[in-house]
């Protein structure tokens, strides 16, 4: 549709010429565009699932290449894409639950009025549902091809007018259910670091001091929540070279009353042994556990390790990315991102120059405790969080 096209090119412009910045404004921009292209993409009666993944993948495709660094963008485009078939799944349970109450409504007269295609659909879709054991896999399956006709009629007895309109009803279903988990998407989005924060006093205590690298408004944010709480407690800040926004960081850290220290990079291993714990941000969650982030945060992560000092990374649940930090195509993507202008970098990209590297990946041997916006959780375990729409590509 012209329609979509012209929000699809807008935002692949915008994109492109880097008009949009920070990890959270780009993947609910993404959302809103996805959700946009659901609520206007036309869906046939039959199988309307299968057209609308194609669709959104489509358009995830051209957005990822627009600006293959943000990763965020990507993370989005999977989270909308197993959204669809998990809304898709739910009403091939529905309708199966229909089919399966409607061939035992009756069991006095089963032999009178027995309906073998009935019967037939309702068992494969059990079938269908069943986990992949052995035993399901050797077990004869009346009928394999029923998801697909799962916006058929119930029965075959009923009229072409009332299986054209429980198709098309299940279709608008399908598109509204679609758009709804979108819209709590953005919301958990939007709310992102409020709700990480709102986990500071259990991370936080009194007389505590707390190190960080760099510039990260969700770290800042939870630190600030934690000073609300009445917590009392001194924050070191590297300054994070060659950009050295550890600066920033330090100055609003200052505005809203906390105690705080810039250090130099080269001090922080000297600092270590000083500090209770440390609290950083990261441009992405890999599925293996381990982040990428801006040079000198290995370093840091190394130096708690030797001296038993907890890590504590803070990210929104749109960072966590289902790839792994030794995928060739990630690690060519994002070595300029930290090091250059925003103008200097869109030049470099297009001329396919990609030799600064300021991104690191850390080793999954460095144990961290990752708080995203549902819990903190263990790197070993992030794992099962990204496995869920780890394959939508």
């Amino acid at each position: 549709m012209p329609d979509i096209e012209g929000l699809v090119n807008d935002f692949v412009a915008k994109l492109s010429k880097r008009k949009v910045e920070g990890s959270q404004a780009t993947s609910r921009l993404t959302a809103e565009l996805l959700r946009s292209v659901v609520s206007l993409q036309r869906l046939p009666p039959t199988n309307p699932s299968a057209v609308l993944i194609e669709a959104v993948r489509g358009i995830g495709v051209k957005l990822i290449a627009a600006n293959p660094v943000e990763l965020a963008v990507g993370n989005i485009v999977r989270r909308i894409l197993h959204i669809i078939r998990e809304e898709d799944l739910s009403l091939f349970i529905s309708k199966t639950s229909e089919l399966d109450l409607a061939a035992s409504d009756d069991e006095g007269t089963m032999y009178q009025d027995y309906d073998p295609t009935q019967s037939a659909v309702a068992a494969a879709a059990k079938s269908f549902l069943r986990s992949p054991s052995l035993h399901a896999l050797l077990e004869n399956m009346p009928d394999k091809a029923v998801p697909s006709n799962i916006y058929t009629s119930s029965s075959g007895g009923d009229s072409e007018e009332k299986s054209k309109a429980d198709k098309l009803s299940m279709t608008r279903k399908l598109k509204h259910d679609v758009i709804e988990a979108i819209n709590i998407l953005i919301e958990d989005i939007d709310t992102c670091h409020e709700l990480i924060a709102e986990q500071a006093v259990e991370h936080i205590h009194q007389n505590e001091v707390i190190l960080t690298l760099g510039s990260s408004r969700t770290a800042f944010e939870f630190l600030c929540a934690a000073k609300e709480k009445k917590r009392s407690f001194r924050v070191v800040v590297a300054e994070g070279a060659p950009r050295y926004q550890g600066h920033a960081l330090a100055k609003e850290l200052v505005a809203r009353g906390l105690q705080t220290t810039v250090v130099t990079d080269s001090a922080i291993f000297a600092m270590i042994s000083r500090v209770n714990m440390v609290i950083v941000g990261v441009h992405a969650v890999m599925a293996n556990g381990g982040v990428i982030a801006p040079v000198g945060m290995n370093m840091v992560a190394l130096a708690a390790q030797k001296h038993a000092v907890p890590f504590v990374v803070v990210a929104g649940i749109h960072k966590l990315c289902p790839s792994y930090p030794h995928n060739p195509e990630l690690l060519t993507l994002v070595l300029i991102m930290w090091h250059l202008s925003l103008s200097a970098f869109s030049s470099l990209t297009l001329e396919g120059i990609t030799r600064h590297i300021c991104i690191v990946s850390f080793r999954t041997t460095i144990q961290l405790m990752i708080l995203i916006c549902k819990g903190g959780y263990i790197s070993e375990d992030i794992f099962w969080k990204a496995h869920s729409y780890s394959k939508e590509f």
